[in-house]
């Protein structure tokens, strides 16, 4: 934890006092910038593997994703090493804005329907205005509809229902290198016993290292106190390759999580890589333009 605390810092603080160096510089030299660059694509899509980036869909775009995940490697010939088992989750975002997109789902992983909202609060750039870093906020409900284990008792919808809030927040350093931290806080309307806690922070770490112009590798990380959960868990690690092909993101990824949604793959993990607990899988995401966005006319 104090390996992040320290990392957290190094990676947003140092920014700022190079940047207010700069500033002054720039006011000696009385050279000031007329414009500001944005950064662009500093993931390739709005997944780094199962945690969100703080890419959203352009305005107007739908985009539907695919994610699929096998069983779990080391269950030997006869599961013909994961194969014969699947989690899948289908999703579709929208862009409301360009800072603004919503999102829902539905995995078979205890048959989970979820929503969420993410929001762009600021955009790394460069130039007239610097902003060292990008800045996301992301809202999701996730609802878990397996039938109850004792129907005879009183159930309440309620007690499905979780939330999650996260900061998104990231940093391109260069044309390869991209990372993002994710301070998370998970609350569950109902919990296990009462040595669980309804409220769970975790903090996640995220990145991708460009290979090629169409290809990156990307891993992620999240680290839950164990104090806050009874139950047996593991920290989730994943590791992927983006390879984007036209209007397509392909990404294959291996990770001891089999959970696409928060609650699932930050407080329920069960794999452990060191056991071989790992599961194989690909994700595809495909973008519609549903309203294209308008062109601004000029005269002659």
């Amino acid at each position: 934890m104090n390996r992040l605390l320290v990392l957290f810092t190094i990676f947003f603080i140092l920014p700022f006092v190079s940047i207010i160096a700069q500033d002054d510089l720039m006011d000696l030299l009385g050279d000031q910038p007329k414009t500001t660059d944005y950064t662009y694509a500093t993931f390739k899509t709005t997944r780094i593997i199962n945690a969100q980036s703080v890419e959203n869909p352009a305005q107007g775009v739908l985009m539907f994703l695919i994610q699929h995940r096998f069983g779990r490697i080391n269950s030997g010939g006869y599961e013909f090493f994961g194969l014969d088992q699947a989690t899948i989750r289908l999703g579709l975002e929208y862009g409301i804005t360009q800072r603004l997109s919503i999102g829902v789902g539905r995995s078979s992983y205890e048959k989970t329907y979820d929503g969420f909202l993410k929001y762009k609060i600021l955009r790394q750039s460069a130039g007239l205005m610097n902003m060292p870093i990008s800045l996301s906020y992301y809202l999701s409900t996730a609802i878990r509809t397996l039938k109850w284990e004792d129907e005879n008792r009183t159930n309440y919808f309620s007690s499905k229902v979780s939330y999650t809030h996260q900061l998104l927040i990231a940093r391109k350093f260069n044309k390869a290198i991209s990372i993002q931290i994710i301070p998370s806080l998970i609350h569950k309307n109902l919990v296990p016993t009462g040595e669980d806690k309804n409220d769970i922070f975790s903090v996640g770490i995220g990145g991708r290292i460009k290979l090629t112009q169409r290809m990156s590798v990307n891993a992620e990380y999240f680290y839950t106190p164990t104090n806050q959960i009874s139950y047996d868990f593991n920290q989730p690690f994943s590791l992927g390759l983006d390879i984007e092909t036209g209007g397509h993101v392909f990404q294959l990824h291996f990770s001891n999580a089999q959970a696409f949604f928060e609650r699932g793959y930050i407080t329920e993990t069960n794999g452990k890589w060191s056991n071989g607990d790992i599961y194989f899988g690909f994700g595809i995401s495909r973008v519609f333009t549903i309203i294209k966005p308008q062109t601004i006319k000029t005269t002659e």
